[in-house]
């Protein structure tokens, strides 16, 4: 029986190969996977954000197994659950509280919300003496009520003052401020004058001269709560907001951000929170890829049994009533 060229059964229709015989015409016409389109591209998730959420509260907390095992939840119920899980701050409905309270008592000097809309990280400050008709403490200045009815009473009068939900809180001692800056290798703003102030009952000494300078621990301390001048509170949230951009600006630095675990632990027990150390990951590494907004609660100065205060424009109540100033 005579063979069949190997060409000619190929001819026939039989395109099998004699063993360890390779078909190099099937191996070039086999389809390429094919590239992804730029639009492909932008689809997909921002996972370097969130591994850095997963990274710093692994750093915090951990333990890694059961974050990544959210992280493949999210990924089979689909992009949208992943991005939630990325950075749940997105949403402009989200709102974190953040106070400063002083070293002796319970006073809220600083007092700001952020909201992260739009690629933009928005701080809204609250004035501490804003002017709060409460049901249950009567008429009081916005930085005495954490003193009087705790976090809860806070945040739901600052709901109130911004007419939006105030989502979660970080609160701040002001020992604080100085662990961290030292840690940060300072802080560099530009002093606007002469500050000079002592209250020996807080153990605060103020005592500045103008120029750009490095300002770290008690120094910074006394240039972030300094009031005593014809601008009061006013020309102390236009420095709070100098100190905001200049940390703002390290904060977006990826190798602060890889220090935040230990930062963290340096600052210790002043700083509380109700978020997880995967949440306040989360936060920042969302934080430092936006830009930064500050305003303020909009409103006017405003006398009230010879007492000075911040009315708010949303207080309806009081639009058409002038403030009384003391006489002289």
């Amino acid at each position: 029986m005579s063979q069949v060229p190997l060409r000619q059964r190929r001819s026939d229709g039989d395109s099998s190969s004699p063993p360890g015989v390779t078909d190099l015409r099937s191996r070039r016409k086999s389809p390429q996977p094919a590239k992804p389109t730029v639009a492909a591209k932008r689809r997909r998730p921002p996972l370097v954000p969130f591994a850095l959420g997963i990274a710093l509260g692994y750093g915090l907390a951990g333990p890694l197994p059961q974050l990544a095992t959210g992280a493949m939840a999210a990924l089979l119920h689909g992009p949208q659950q992943l991005s939630a899980l990325i950075n749940p701050f997105a949403s402009a409905k989200r709102r974190i509280l953040v106070i400063g309270t002083d070293k002796v008592a319970e006073n809220t000097d600083v007092m700001f919300t952020v909201q992260l809309k739009d690629g933009t990280t928005q701080l809204t400050q609250v004035p501490r003496d804003t002017f709060v008709e409460s049901s249950e403490f009567g008429i009081v200045k916005a930085n005495a009520l954490y003193a009087f009815g705790g976090m809860d009473a806070l945040k739901q009068e600052i709901a109130n003052l911004l007419d939006a939900p105030v989502d979660r809180y970080v609160r701040v001692n002001l020992r604080a401020v100085e662990h961290l800056a030292a840690a940060l290798g300072g802080v560099e703003v530009d002093v606007p004058k002469r500050m000079y102030y002592v209250d020996n009952a807080q153990n605060l000494y103020i005592d500045l001269y103008p120029g750009r300078q490095v300002l770290r621990g008690e120094q910074l301390e006394g240039f972030l709560r300094f009031r005593h001048d014809e601008l009061g509170d006013l020309g102390r949230m236009e420095r709070q907001k100098l100190v905001l951009a200049e940390v703002f600006r390290k904060l977006a630095q990826p190798a602060t951000l890889n220090r935040l675990p230990e930062l963290l632990k340096v600052a210790g027990n002043d700083i509380k929170t109700d978020l997880s150390p995967l949440e306040l990951g989360q936060l920042v590494t969302a934080m430092a890829s936006t830009k930064l907004s500050t305003g303020q609660l909009p409103g006017r100065l405003f006398w009230h049994n010879d007492l000075s205060y911040w009315m708010p424009d949303a207080n309806s109540e009081y639009a058409g009533i002038a403030s009384q100033e003391p006489e002289p």
